[in-house]
């Protein structure tokens, strides 16, 4: 950990067309970049949400697709998006070690969730972020990442959301605090399948398994409650997601919530509400 903070490098510069000023950290993956809000107050500390890609993608892919970047301004809060450590082979696909089932494909020595923590330090260390209001959000792979690492984290991370992830192969004991998850998973998911499958055999678990096993971690009540419907496919009409919560008699600071969305791909064409509604879950889930 003191290696790669010894690695740490900051240099503000100024994105163009926009008053959000910018800083890259290097931790021995290459320069990343961090976004700040230009609103930023030292006696204020704001939110960090750090982005997590899928297989084969990176850290600007992610947020072209989500684009919570659009958020940091108006929300006042930190925005990071790394990218993980390129595979072994001829097309050397990004990944996050993140489970048996995905992606380490390649078995390579790699340990993510050590240097994710160390990202989220080094932007403790360069500006004042809320430590009640640390978030990761996934997609797929990223998904599975963002449970691996509040499990390891759990006194770091108040709040994940995983869009088409799956918590881990193996059901571990439960994490030392509790974590606010949101699972967001189409029907429809050829990629990772809604009801659960195999990797190279290697399973995991679909995504009501995975809400209800951090349901229990988090001390909440079963059954979940239906709590409305949300359009957060643009491309199916109405209403087309479920929402279930498990909220009840929930440790403080944890809870369980699964988003399905009827008839949803792997890489749902997000509606214009979408990315909005994830942002303000999340603020919505501190600490304690």
């Amino acid at each position: 950990m003191r290696m790669l903070h010894s690695l740490l490098f900051v240099t503000l510069v100024a994105l163009a067309g926009t008053t959000v000023f910018g800083q890259t950290i290097d931790l021995g993956r290459g320069a990343l970049p961090l976004r700040v809000p230009s609103g930023y107050d030292a006696d204020r500390p704001a939110p960090l949400i750090v982005m997590l890609h899928g297989y084969g993608s990176n850290g600007a892919r992610i947020e072209s697709y989500l684009k919570l970047g659009e958020f940091v301004d108006s929300h006042v809060l930190f925005l990071v998006h790394p990218d993980g450590t390129e595979a072994t082979g001829e097309r050397n696909p990004r990944f996050w070690n993140a489970s048996k089932a995905c992606c380490n494909f390649g078995d390579q020595t790699v340990d993510d969730s050590a240097y994710l923590l160390s990202v989220i330090n080094a932007v403790k260390a360069a500006y004042e972020v809320d430590p009640k209001r640390v978030y990761l959000v996934g997609h797929s792979n990223g998904g599975f990442m963002s449970y691996r690492v509040a499990h390891d984290h759990s006194g770091t991370i108040a709040a994940i959301v995983s869009l088409a992830g799956a918590a881990s192969t193996d059901d571990r004991p439960p994490p030392p605090n509790p974590v606010h998850v949101l699972q967001i998973h189409g029907t429809d998911d050829p990629t990772i399948k809604y009801d659960g499958d195999e990797i190279q055999g290697s399973t995991y678990p679909g995504a009501v398994e995975t809400v209800e096993r951090w349901a229990e971690y988090n001390g909440c009540a079963a059954p979940g409650r239906e709590a409305g419907t949300l359009d957060l496919d643009g491309e199916i009409p109405g209403m087309e997601a479920s929402v279930t919560q498990y909220t009840k008699e929930c440790a403080a600071g944890g809870s369980s919530e699964l988003w399905t969305i009827a008839g949803g791909d792997h890489s749902p064409s997000l509606s214009d509400s979408f990315s909005a509604k994830v942002v303000e879950w999340l603020l919505a889930h501190p600490k304690p």
